[in-house]
């Protein structure tokens, strides 16, 4: 029997679902929490006491390793990843009308059942370590520190379409004709969730699958 094939850590850019899958998961891996504590004086004595006022936006530093070699030619190893260097620039879609600003886009780690939590990239840096003889680079690893922005959470008011949740992370056991209707308040929506989600068959939903959920026309 052959062994289970192993998920592979990915980043999904949730403003258009373009993700980038790394060629070899992480060795290891850094989170960091912030923890905010206020001195307040102790009058009359020596010792201040210590308020909690808070926790601050997780960080996590994450290393992806990403090879053509394998592929035999000179495929030039960017080209795996320019939807992750995507991430990491101003995005014009998301441009306000008012404003004429843009920012660029939130996005999702996900690896397998491990560990998923939405963010931006705070930091982005790429190292090439081999290179073909005309010069492509053929492997490359790229630091991605990311800050937690905060989980997606599914919409609570489904009689509510002033504004549509841009995105819906599958449970486990939903359909997509349930989550019409929490979003819509129409199971029938569910043709329309799947033409926008280009679904070839929407009785396949997995968990954490990651759907876009835009206004109804």
């Amino acid at each position: 029997m052959a062994p289970p094939s192993v998920e592979k850590a990915k980043i999904v850019n949730l403003n258009n679902n373009n993700e980038v899958e790394c060629h070899f998961n992480p060795a290891e891996f850094g989170i960091g929490q912030t923890l905010t504590w206020e001195e307040r004086p102790d009058q009359g004595g020596h010792a201040p006491k210590l308020v909690f006022s808070g926790g601050q936006a997780t960080d996590m530093s994450i290393t992806f390793l990403f090879d053509t070699t394998s592929d035999g030619g000179d495929k030039d190893v960017r080209d795996e990843y320019k939807n992750l260097v995507e991430m990491a620039e101003v995005d014009e879609d998301k441009k306000d009308a008012t404003t004429g600003l843009s920012e660029p886009p939130m996005c999702r780690f996900q690896w397998g059942k491990f560990l998923a939590f939405n963010a931006v990239i705070k930091d982005l840096k790429q190292k090439f370590t081999l290179f073909a003889a005309n010069g492509t680079p053929l492997r490359a690893e790229v630091a991605v520190t990311l800050k937690q922005v905060g989980e997606v959470t599914r919409p609570q008011n489904p009689t509510s379409r002033s504004e549509a949740r841009k995105i819906w992370v599958v449970e486990e056991g939903q359909r997509l004709d349930w989550i019409a209707h929490q979003e819509y308040g129409d199971s029938a929506q569910w043709r329309y969730i799947a033409e926008t989600n280009n679904l070839d068959n929407p009785d396949t939903l997995y968990s954490g699958q990651i759907l876009k959920l835009i206004p109804l026309p």
